[in-house]
């Protein structure tokens, strides 16, 4: 691991860096093994966009998928095997990060598929089947946090199973997360399934919200509007941190803690930079904290570990900046429900376009090769 750099300050400072990214090129050219030993990345997340981008570019998959398709395999399943076969493959990679750190990091997350965001059940099931297709204990599922979600996240860690939860853009909506991460602990502690082994994360999105408020912010296009533009992502973010800490300091939580269970660790997702006026590193280094997760896309980790300004915690001293911020936005007439709420169906609806085209993808890998 990189020990005189900014990467290896940011997890000095209690940032676990995860790549936002995988492939299978990532994975046999050892690049992935490259940037754990060089960069500090300690964990790797996937979502069907970046599964999309990796199987439509190059011959990586192309024995796999002519084998499938000798083999009659349909298209669901085609998909299935070979994105599991990356998360297993990623997973043995990551494992001595995760034996070292006694399962807190060394995570790979793979993702149900976006179609099932507003299906309690059939997302249940879609979290059995791919926690035992891959069959690790370092991987992580993915569920969005839509309402349906919940009682999906729910029944996963009660069943014992670890969870990322995704796409998650409101203060509200994060509080409910954090209550159905509980429920599931006090499920599986009922269950006699040791807590300890059961971890969480809780993503956490940044510069979505960013993009969407300061288009807002432009079409209202007073200087008070305008002098806000870029801060409510940071804002939002700091104060998610602020509800952790509450959260996880309270009665309810500290019981389950002492019994064994983990803290659901806030992550940063979406911590690439749109707006090409701000710093490249902007959603790292203003959200230092102890205990929280940054996954990035390797654009913002070669930033970050080429000039990145570590200087410790940028979030806890910030929680009155922070909420000062978001009054600001309210008086100015930012709608913060409706934005995050458009947040959460386009989130949905863009990993169902991703999705889509990665089985458009396989489906003509399939039929090239019978």
């Amino acid at each position: 691991m990189s020990t005189n750099s900014p990467t290896a300050a940011l997890s000095e400072a209690g940032v676990s860096i995860w790549l936002d990214d995988l492939s299978r090129d990532r994975i046999t050219t050892g690049d992935l093994a490259r940037l754990i030993a060089e960069r500090n990345v300690v964990g790797v997340t996937t979502n069907p966009t970046i599964f999309a981008g990796a199987l439509a570019k190059g011959d990586a998959y192309r024995e796999q998928l002519h084998t499938l398709a000798e083999a009659g395999t349909d298209l669901d399943t085609a998909v299935f095997e070979a994105t599991t076969d990356d998360v297993r493959d990623a997973a043995d990679i990551f494992r001595p990060v995760y034996d070292r750190t006694d399962g807190y990091d060394g995570r790979v997350s793979i993702e149900v598929a976006p179609d099932l965001a507003h299906d309690t059940e059939r997302t249940i099931e879609q979290a059995h089947a791919l926690w035992e297709k891959v069959d690790r204990p370092n991987v992580m599922i993915k569920i969005p946090a839509t309402v349906e979600g919940l009682g999906a996240i729910t029944a996963a860690i009660g069943a014992g199973i670890s969870v990322n939860v995704t796409l998650i853009f409101s203060l509200d909506r994060y509080r409910q997360v954090i209550d159905a991460y509980l429920t599931g602990l006090e499920q599986a502690k009922a269950a006699g399934i040791d807590l300890a082994t059961i971890h969480s994360v809780a993503s956490f999105f940044v510069s979505r919200v960013d993009t969407e408020i300061d288009k807002r912010l432009a079409e209202i296009g007073t200087d008070e509007a305008l002098g806000l533009k870029s801060k409510a992502g940071i804002a939002n973010a700091r104060l998610a941190y602020q509800l952790y800490e509450e959260v996880f300091g309270g009665e309810r939580a500290t019981a389950l803690l002492q019994a064994g269970a983990n803290r659901q660790r806030p992550l940063w997702a979406s911590t690439g930079v749109k707006d090409p006026a701000l710093p490249d590193t902007l959603y790292v280094t203003e959200l230092v904290a102890t205990g929280v997760v940054n996954t990035m896309p390797e654009k913002t980790l070669e930033a970050t570990f080429d000039h990145g300004e570590i200087v410790g915690d940028t979030v806890t001293g910030a929680y009155a900046d922070a909420g000062a911020v978001l009054d600001a936005l309210a008086r100015v007439g930012v709608d913060y429900d409706d934005v995050t709420a458009v947040l959460e169906r386009e989130g949905v609806e863009k990993f169902i376009v991703s999705w889509n085209e990665l089985l458009d993808t396989v489906r003509g890998a399939l039929e090239a090769a019978r």
